[in-house]
């Protein structure tokens, strides 16, 4: 049986236009709208061959529950989750920023992490099989939408993984405190998947060789470690600040 759920707002929707159409069930779109961005969803919808309603606000008020829906929401079957690294590259249009979790198995963590992939325009978090969270309950609360919009993509086997993506020229750089290459001085701007270990115990040995770059967030006060949530915020948001002065 199918895991249907709503989503609303036009870059949920999108996202799962571009990236995973095969997961949209049907969209609604509230009648009347002539803008562009209105326009960019119902010929990619029309293209797909996804099911269209036109609705009245009133209706799509009552099915989002007041939410913020910009006049456009779906119902999408979640079970359809993104299985494939190279679909979602293929269909991005700038360098590949991603996140790598490795060991991460705290739904909350997750949940939060893919949070703030999300709010950083990151393509695809990757995590292994056998040593991550899964999407449940608790993590879609937390990532308060996130899970069902950013690719999530479990491997059987991250170092392989990892090899192919610096194979198609990503740079792989890992996060820790023991090195002299410091975030801000650290060119992140292009072409990078940034890989986050376990909060106790960091990456795997495999997977720290394995990284073209170890990095350190620099800290001026007095806790000596951060939540692997903050500390994922922190490196994607420095991306992407560098790609925006990069104008890339």
């Amino acid at each position: 049986m199918s895991n249907r759920k709503l989503i609303h707002g036009f870059h949920a929707v999108n996202a799962r236009l571009w990236q995973n159409p095969k997961s949209l069930i049907e969209i609604y779109v509230a009648g009347g709208r002539q803008d562009a961005r209105t326009k960019e969803v119902l010929d990619k919808a029309g293209a797909e061959n996804v099911k269209l309603h036109i609705v009245d606000k009133a209706r799509m008020d009552s099915m989002t529950g007041n939410a913020r829906h910009q006049g456009v929401a779906a119902v999408i079957d979640a079970s359809r989750n993104y299985v494939d690294l190279d679909d979602v590259l293929d269909h991005i249009s700038e360098p590949p920023l991603l996140l790598i979790l490795d060991g991460v198995t705290d739904p909350h963590n997750l949940g939060a992490c893919l949070r703030v992939a999300d709010a950083m325009g990151v393509h695809a978090v990757i995590a292994p099989k056998d040593r991550s969270a899964g999407i449940n309950a608790t993590v879609s609360k937390v990532a308060c939408g996130a899970a069902e919009v950013v690719p999530y993509i479990t491997v059987t086997n991250l170092a392989r993984t990892i090899r192919d993506l610096k194979d198609m020229g990503v740079w792989i750089a890992g996060t820790t405190m023991e090195t002299e290459t410091d975030l801000y001085h650290f060119d992140a701007s292009g072409p990078l998947a940034w890989v986050m270990g376990n909060e106790g115990e960091g990456m795997r040995r495999l997977t720290r060789d394995l990284c073209d770059v170890l990095v350190s967030i620099p800290m001026f006060g007095t806790v000596e470690s951060l939540n692997v949530s903050v500390s994922s915020g922190m490196v994607l948001s420095e991306s992407r600040r560098q790609r925006v002065l990069a104008g890339k």
